[in-house]
């Protein structure tokens, strides 16, 4: 029989990170991930450094998009992206435990095109967006999953330094695999 555990969501602990996106992670910071990861499981960050300005425009142009027609929307549908697994879906165009979903959404992920090597060897999740045709959402995605993919190395240092484990740790196992590495999991 399953146990359900709650966490009171305000003692969840908060980390400021700037040391770690500044490149100049501390002990400190080490130290309240691996305390907050044995104790909850969870932590808030502070100090990301994502700017605001760009959180503001991805919920202005995320509005805009979800705010389309079906019809328009669907000029982007996921049928159309292949095997990269990207571009939108309408509710119940999803499925969670055998049972459609009640959302829609849209997939986007690291823009690459034909001749690279993941995508010309056909590695699923690896292929070209399906973009709507809206000013600057293009632009403003590829600058947000830049930013996103940079805090998510930076927050990976620190639970390597939490674990005791060098800086670099998840990044040199799990992040530069060649192509070729990439191609044969």
């Amino acid at each position: 029989m399953a146990t359900e555990l709650t966490v009171d969501v305000s003692q969840i602990p908060v980390i400021d990170i700037s040391s770690l996106v500044s490149d100049n992670p501390v002990d400190t910071v080490a130290n309240q991930i691996r305390q907050a990861c044995r104790d909850t499981g969870f932590f808030y960050i502070v100090e990301h450094g994502v700017d605001q300005g760009l959180q503001n425009r991805l919920e202005q142009l995320s509005r805009q998009f979800f705010a389309l027609d079906l019809e328009t929307k669907m000029q982007i549908r996921m049928a159309l992206g292949g095997r990269a697994w990207r571009g939108y879906f309408p509710v119940g165009g999803e499925l969670t435990s055998g049972k459609p979903d009640l959302k829609e959404g849209i997939y986007l992920g690291s823009e690459l095109n034909q001749t690279h090597p993941a995508v010309r060897s056909g590695v699923p999740m690896h292929g070209a967006n399906l973009f709507p045709n809206i000013p600057q959402f293009r632009e403003t995605i590829l600058e947000y999953l830049t930013v996103m993919t940079q805090l998510g190395h930076a927050l990976m240092t620190g639970i390597a330094l939490s674990l005791n484990e060098d800086a670099s740790y998840f990044r040199d196992r799990t992040c530069d695999r060649s192509p070729d590495f990439i191609s044969h999991l």
